[in-house]
């Protein structure tokens, strides 16, 4: 007897409800089991894709500093690139490469393949000075951040300074107009920022002397070859808790208190017209990365962020424990941008115009 193929377009006559219905449940209990498969191949396919998406280097990373050894670049660089080893499963070696204000190490960066295994410690800062100018093509739009700590600025005098308080700071750059010598890490720079929103702010001048980083800048005044700086916490908790300065005030809204010195007092105490203030440290790298790495890279920073050494960290040194990156990032940083591009064209230091970059005020 001929057998007779059963479609759902072509079905026999007189055909039974009961049999119907069984074929339905038949087309029903295949159409299931094919879904499942194809589920099935859809989890193993998402599942091969996660795996080599996944980055593991299988070499050393670099992490160039722009700047000497013992400034806020670099201590928080070695700090968190320490961590951040545990996760990645190879060693971060830390080379510092200074000249430039940053400039000079940043551009070797991104000289090199943009693969991963080359990364940079430096603030944000740098990133809107070597762009206004002139030092560096890319902007600070061009690199992907991974920042573990907020520090803010401390105002210090050598703690034999006859200048006890910020109305005596005031009070000696307006008797001497340009003669104070004030230290920094150079045009640019996180103090050098601070300098300029306070001259704004007091109506004073001073007389800039740049040094290759923060820790030198620093050394300048501790010695008594420089009058003031205006650096960031972690560069001179030490010399704070050695005697070797003395702190007038500091550049948050809120005070500050260093583990073995004291509280410091908000500048805006003395100057409300001041700004809150302060600048971001830790790992950049090219934006260009491949996901694969940009990935990786995120989930051992994130890991590294909540770490116990992340906060003994900032506890030691008076700064702030952070924790951002990705899109958190980019516009923390075109914020920045805004405040601190213009200084830079206001003081008359920029080759180049925030406008040129569509960086609004």
């Amino acid at each position: 007897m001929k057998e007779t193929s059963l479609t759902l377009n072509t079905l026999p006559p007189r055909v039974g409800q009961s049999d119907l219905n069984g074929e339905k449940i038949m087309k029903r209990r295949n159409f299931l089991a094919k879904a499942g498969l194809m589920t099935v191949g859809f989890v193993m396919m998402n599942a091969d894709v996660s795996a080599q998406e996944k980055w593991r280097p299988t070499r050393t990373i670099t992490v160039i500093v722009p700047w000497p050894a013992g400034g806020a670049s670099d201590t928080v660089g070695r700090m968190i690139s320490g961590v951040m080893e545990q996760s990645l499963g190879q060693r971060m070696v830390v080379v510092n490469t200074p000249g430039g204000a940053g400039a000079i190490g940043t551009k070797e960066v991104w000289a090199k393949p943009h693969d991963g295994y080359t990364l940079t410690a430096n603030a944000t800062a740098g990133f809107v000075s070597y762009a206004m100018l002139g030092k560096l093509e890319q902007s600070h739009r061009d690199w992907l951040y991974y920042l573990p700590i907020f520090t803010p600025n401390v105002i210090c005098v050598n703690s034999n300074s006859p200048i006890k308080t910020i109305e005596d700071l005031v009070a000696a750059m307006k008797a001497k107009p340009n003669a104070l010598v004030l230290a920094s890490a150079g045009v640019g720079s996180s103090g050098y920022f601070a300098a300029e929103l306070f001259k704004t702010a007091t109506s004073v001048s001073y007389r800039h002397v740049p040094y290759a980083g923060g820790a030198p800048a620093v050394m300048a005044v501790a010695s008594g070859e420089a009058e003031v700086v205006m650096q960031l916490s972690v560069e001179v908790a030490e010399l704070l808790r050695g005697g070797k300065l003395r702190a007038l005030a500091v550049s948050s809204a809120a005070p500050l208190a260093i583990d073995g010195y004291g509280t410091i007092p908000p500048l805006q105490k003395s100057v409300p017209s001041f700004p809150d203030y302060g600048s971001y440290f830790g790992l950049m790298a090219p934006g260009d990365l491949p996901k694969d790495v940009v990935a990786s890279l995120d989930d051992a920073f994130a890991k590294a962020a909540a770490s116990q050494a992340l906060k003994d960290y900032a506890k030691t040194k008076g700064a702030i424990a952070v924790a951002i990156y990705g899109n958190d990032a980019k516009a923390l940083t075109e914020r920045l941008a805004s405040k601190e591009a213009w200084i830079l064209a206001d003081s008359g230091t920029a080759t180049k115009s925030p406008a040129d970059f569509k960086i609004s005020r």
